[in-house]
């Protein structure tokens, strides 16, 4: 009888304990996140939080105002979900989750993020054990920024010489759809 073969797996890829992640759907090209194993939700610094509708489906505005962006960034994406998530004492309080692409190095999925008050956290952005369980990833809490900057998705048509590429053209397709301050739809 001839043993059956195993697949090989290839080999993880090693993350940092903070690494620098882009959340393009959002407008954050990049931005300082601490990977928390500890952590199972992701949770996203985000302020201003106002929940709306958009032809029937629940939506909420809320403002990013993140130290590595020129200026804060109002968002706009459909409500994933609302749930209680346990903060950093240990108090669960209710949060909006919504879903948007991650980019971290030369790699991009999608995840959940909550959305919440961090102004007194040094992060502005936790990556919880449910946005890398599945990716093949090791993470070295004696090591920081592995990954590199994120290398966010490019257009697939190529701009005109000088005009810069529209956010539109970057970002992966994720349901629903997330809209920018300016209107332009994701």
């Amino acid at each position: 009888m001839i043993p059956a073969r195993r697949r090989s797996r290839p080999e993880p890829t090693e993350i940092g304990w903070r690494e620098f992640i882009g959340l393009p759907a959002l407008g954050i090209e990049r931005m300082r996140a601490k990977v928390d194993t500890g952590a199972r939700t992701s949770a996203l610094h985000a302020t201003d939080l106002e929940p709306f509708e958009r032809d029937g489906t629940p939506w909420i505005a809320f403002t990013v105002p993140s130290p590595t962006q020129r200026q804060p960034v109002r968002c706009f994406a459909p409500i994933a979900d609302r749930r209680a998530i346990k903060n950093t004492s240990g108090v669960p309080e209710t949060r909006y989750i919504v879903q948007t692409p991650l980019v971290i190095g030369r790699r991009h999925w999608t995840i959940e993020v909550s959305l919440s008050d961090r102004t007194e956290m040094e992060f502005d952005l936790i990556l919880g054990r449910a946005a890398i369980r599945g990716h093949n990833f090791v993470v070295n809490p004696g090591k920081s920024y592995r990954a590199g900057l994120p290398d966010l998705p490019t257009p697939h048509h190529a701009p005109q010489e000088g005009a810069a590429p529209s956010l539109e053209a970057t970002v992966p397709q994720v349901p629903g759809a997330y809209q920018t301050a300016e209107g332009k739809s994701q």
